[in-house]
């Protein structure tokens, strides 16, 4: 049987990533496992006003992103630790997630991503794109997705 050291956990604090990150936690604690959990705080475009007179700066919420950056993972962290599961806690910069998440898997020496999906599918996804599926293409290490039943109780079918 195949053991999990470092399990990657990245989180963008929404209902999904919380329920995979309490799946992660109780995972981890069931294998003898150490987290890594990861938020990436995704700076905004530089943009010209409509008119061109000014500019927006992206600086200016560069501190607000970095701060819920941090919320996410110190829930993680919390999580963890009342679990008993040791975990280390990462925030980085970066216009891709789902780059930043497989540099962490790299840099950080996971053997396993677990992470949420919204499950989005046709259009929507198009629009929104999807960091899982850039995830699941890339990864060099096996990840697992887990995502929240519906509000009825029941899993999405395929």
């Amino acid at each position: 049987m195949y053991s999990y050291k470092r399990i990657l956990v990245p989180t963008d604090g929404s209902d999904v990533s919380a329920f995979a990150e309490q799946a992660a936690v109780d995972f981890a604690r069931a294998h003898g496992s150490e987290i890594v959990t990861l938020s990436v705080a995704k700076p905004y475009p530089a943009y010209a006003a409509a008119e061109a007179s000014m500019a927006v700066d992206p600086g200016l919420d560069d501190q607000a992103l970095r701060d819920w950056a941090e919320r996410n993972v110190r829930r993680v962290a919390a999580a963890a630790a009342a679990a008993g599961v040791p975990c280390t806690t990462l925030t980085v910069f970066s216009h891709s997630a789902s780059d930043a998440i497989l540099d962490a898997v790299t840099e950080q020496q996971c053997d396993l991503i677990f992470m949420g999906s919204h499950g989005r599918r046709g259009l929507s996804r198009l629009l929104a794109g999807s960091e899982t599926q850039n995830v699941l293409a890339y990864a060099q290490v096996p990840v697992m997705v887990m995502r929240p039943p519906d509000k009825s109780g029941h899993r999405p079918r395929p």
